[in-house]
């Protein structure tokens, strides 16, 4: 089978990294599309090069700007591939701008569409995301799901051909690099972080990022989270601070201001870490794989699971709410297996195999 795959973003290049080693081992020809969505180096190249990720065949260039925009260019250029490389199928993932773009073009095209992670909803139509994974769900032949729950959604809706329960991909990639972390030096110690006393803390989505008072209100609560909170800054989050003239808040002596990591170092964090303060859908199941209490800096997740068991908080964006889950956040002696055993990408590459 020729499968065309679409990245674009972190998780996914994460998802791929299981994926794509699997699908050529079956046999299947791959041409990988990056679409640019996330361009800066460690947000991009750094794990490709961690992880052993197949360079791109392609690389779209699409950088950032408005969802139109950057949706539009994206779906000019994965059509125009479609058309050269002719593949039976084109694989995406998750729930982003590229995810959207791959989806529609193939469908377009009368290409079926694989959707990696389908059936996931936060019911919050105001978020971009949400209307991406939507739509891509309601265009795809193959919709492999990570959790029973994800399958219940989909039936919901009216959708239960095609549908494959198949545990989550970045369960087989944490745990291969959870392995290669540990014969690695570590940035725990040599940042002299106290084990299992500090807290990591990401914000990048634009509801929290764009708004001067919300942005505002998250810093103040890492800066009084009562622990050392170590903070690696993604570009977007980094530029508003500066637009809306926040550094001051940076400064405070118990937030560890840092560029983004490559995905190891993030392992070796999480494993480390007393608890994770994210609006981050990735991070929140990374966590919860790593036996890590999370704060999640949303009103909704998408992750319901790891609510329900305790293990997931939601916070919001009120600083006070936050700080008070903070001061009483545990860790649940139950942990539940939600997402699969590690085999996701072997069950995808089989299933695509099978037709």
């Amino acid at each position: 089978m020729r499968i065309l795959s679409v990245v674009g973003a972190r998780p996914q290049f994460i998802k791929a990294a299981a994926l794509s080693t699997a699908l050529r081992a079956r046999g299947h020809t791959e041409f990988l599309v990056h679409t640019g969505q996330h361009y800066d180096a460690a947000m991009s190249d750094v794990f490709f090069q961690e992880l052993g990720i197949p360079e791109p065949d392609s690389n779209l260039n699409a950088g950032s700007g408005r969802h139109g925009e950057m949706t539009g260019a994206m779906l000019a250029g994965i059509e125009k591939l479609c058309i050269e490389q002719k593949p039976d199928v084109v694989l995406v993932y998750g729930d982003t701008n590229s995810t959207l773009a791959g989806a529609l073009a193939a469908a377009k095209l009368n290409i079926p569409v694989a959707h990696v992670e389908a059936g996931l909803r936060s019911f919050n139509r105001e978020m971009p995301e949400e209307i991406n994974r939507v739509v891509t769900d309601h265009v795809s032949t193959w919709l492999f799901c990570p959790s029973p729950v994800s399958a219940e959604n989909l039936a919901r809706e009216g959708i239960t051909r095609g549908v494959h329960i198949v545990g989550d991909l970045m369960c087989d990639t944490l745990l291969r690099a959870a392995k290669i972390a540990r014969d690695k030096p570590s940035i725990v110690s040599k940042m002299n972080l106290p084990e299992r006393g500090f807290a990591l803390a990401t914000i990048h989505r634009a509801s929290n990022t764009d708004d001067e008072k919300t942005l505002r209100g998250l810093l103040h609560a890492l800066t009084h989270a009562g622990m050392p909170v170590v903070f690696p800054m993604h570009p977007r989050c980094r530029a508003r601070v500066e637009a809306f003239g926040l550094q001051d808040s940076l400064a405070h002596p118990n937030l560890r201001v840092i560029d983004p990591v490559g995905y190891l170092e993030m392992v070796q964090f999480l494993a480390a870490a007393k608890c994770v303060l994210t609006d981050s859908g990735g991070l929140q199941k990374e966590a919860y794989w790593m036996h890590v209490p999370c704060v999640t800096l949303r009103d909704e997740s998408e992750w319901t699971e790891t609510v329900s068991s305790g293990w997931n908080h939601i916070a919001g964006t009120d600083p006070d709410k936050i700080l008070s889950i903070i001061r009483n956040v545990s860790t649940p002696a139950a942990h539940p297996d939600f997402y699969g055993a590690g085999d996701a990408a072997e069950r995808i590459s089989r299933a695509l195999a099978e037709g």
